[in-house]
């Protein structure tokens, strides 16, 4: 469910977020004894967001609205996940900060396959994010990331091409490697993460600005670890 508010003053829709169906409750309230004279309201409620009251024009909008919702969550359950019911279509390429935002959280909470050590809860804030195009030297092929920066580990997700899953690629310690310029021209936009334990990593961007962000954020852990050992 995506919600929006309205600016009048600029006669345009904001961002306000987006709710899962799967996980949440749906009942009308009334306020009133008489339910024919309350205003005609929703809520909506899960262990995970703040309960939301909604209040519609009329008796036959609200129920319009909860024959709706019963209707998308008896198919999001009874069919195959698919791209169209996946926040991850919706959040992928994370390009935009709204998408970043929503694509943190949405990391917090779904199943990771393959997930190795400790869990993501406990990794701290995610500072950046974006997808990648990674190169092994050592290997064949490009491969596109979700690389996530935190405050001590740089971990790599891989998503299927239909946008449902997620899986865990690797993690990489940020004090362990450095991040060396390669190409900041338009269209060639690389970096090269080293490390005496890792093998170098070819990274590609797709924006002048999310390069210029992870060569700022991985270039100020070294400096600031080198200030810290001398």
């Amino acid at each position: 469910m995506l919600i929006l508010s309205l600016d009048h003053s600029r006669q345009d829709f904001i961002y306000e977020g987006i709710l899962p169906l799967s996980g949440l409750s749906f009942r009308a309230v009334s306020l009133e004894p008489d339910a024919s004279r309350s205003p005609h309201m929703f809520e909506i409620s899960s262990p995970m967001v703040d309960s939301k009251v909604f209040v519609c024009a009329t008796a036959a909008d609200l129920q319009k609205w909860m024959q709706h919702i019963d209707d998308r969550r008896h198919k999001s359950t009874a069919q195959p996940m698919s791209p169209s019911h996946c926040a991850l279509s919706y959040l992928l390429p994370c390009d935009e900060r709204w998408k970043r935002e929503e694509l943190r959280k949405y990391l917090l909470q779904a199943p990771i396959w393959q997930w190795e050590g400790s869990p993501i809860q406990h990794m701290g804030h995610p500072e950046h994010m974006s997808i990648v195009h990674i190169i092994n030297t050592q290997r064949q092929g490009l491969q596109e990331r979700l690389m996530v920066l935190f405050p001590q580990d740089v971990l790599l997700l891989s998503v299927d091409n239909k946008r449902l899953n997620i899986k865990y690629e690797g993690r990489l310690a940020r004090q362990s490697i450095k991040a060396v310029e390669r190409s900041a021209s338009p269209g060639w936009l690389e970096f090269e993460l080293r490390g005496e334990l890792v093998e170098p990593l070819q990274v590609s961007c797709t924006s002048l600005e999310d390069y210029q962000n992870w060569m700022f954020h991985l270039q100020q852990v070294g400096r600031s670890y080198l200030h810290s050992i001398l």
